[in-house]
């Protein structure tokens, strides 16, 4: 079993979420804050404004008029677009990397994060989940356990690989098992150490079992599920992707039909051309 002092110790080699972003996402949280609040913070990051400004631009976009200020965008795309935004602008560097002990290739892992958190925002607006902002976040940072754990899950591949293929563990629960955490459990702790709300990281812990979520269960099974529409549809599926449990009773709970699925799978080509946009930040 590898050394778990050694393990969460690398956490700290992730390159943080920036205080832009930890900010914006406070200010998008309050129920009580306003876009002059978010303007205000977000004006003094000239890499972001630049990169708001571009994207607001965008050809996918298509706003009636050009945007030339960040508050103009704010006006134009509401809080949550551009909270959403912010954090894409500043949250992919620790995600493009190539994680060979999970067969994604650079790149994969990012796109699947993105694409996770679109149709987690539009589960969450279908249900009519007021902090949609909240699990657009968690399901696009659901996964940052992975990076820290890649290097000790290709070390110990055939381990993991046995108890999934002969004793029939999930790929999580063989992680548990041989390297002693899970990328779950290990992507809550780093949602801890960047001071993420609890709710966050009780949705980034149980986003595999939200069942054992104890003040989010209802946001983490949103997550879970748009997990699982991305690895029905064969995004991000890396060695790990078909090796965890379909709980049809978090299915049922959200009261989603087979229509539902349908819908989301269809219009996904839509979200293509904004995960496109988003993409080119």
């Amino acid at each position: 079993m590898s050394n778990l002092k050694s393990i969460i110790k690398k956490i700290d080699r992730l390159k943080p979420i920036s205080q832009v972003a930890t900010k914006v996402m406070s200010i998008a949280e309050d129920p009580e804050s306003s876009m002059s609040d978010l303007s205000k913070v977000i004006i003094y990051d000239t890499a972001v404004t630049a990169n708001l400004l571009k994207v607001a631009n965008s050809a996918y976009f298509g706003l009636p008029e050009k945007v030339d200020s960040v508050h103009q965008g704010i006006v134009l795309m509401g809080m949550d677009q551009v909270a959403n935004l912010v954090l894409l602008s500043t949250s992919g560097e620790n995600l493009q990397t190539a994680q060979q002990g999970y067969d994604l290739e650079a790149g994969d892992l990012w796109k699947y994060s993105v694409s996770s958190a679109l149709i987690a925002r539009e589960l969450a607006e279908k249900k009519g989940v007021k902090e949609t902002h909240l699990i657009f976040t968690a399901a696009l940072l659901k996964d940052i356990g992975k990076v820290v754990l890649n290097q000790y899950v290709k070390d110990s591949f055939d381990k993991i690989n046995t108890l999934v293929t002969k004793r029939n563990f999930t790929f999580r629960e063989a992680e548990k098992e041989v390297i002693g955490i899970d990328h779950a459990e290990l992507g809550g702790m780093v949602a801890e150490s960047w001071n993420f709300s609890p709710k966050m990281v009780e949705i980034i812990r149980h986003h595999h079992r939200p069942q054992e979520s104890s003040i989010s269960e209802f946001e983490s099974s949103i997550v879970y599920m748009a997990d699982t529409i991305c690895m029905m549809m064969g995004i991000g599926v890396g060695s790990d992707g078909l090796a965890y449990r379909f709980h049809r009773k978090v299915v049922e709970s959200l009261e989603l039909t087979e229509r539902d699925f349908e819908k989301i799978i269809a219009g996904f080509a839509e979200k293509v051309k904004q995960l496109e946009a988003m993409m080119n930040i």
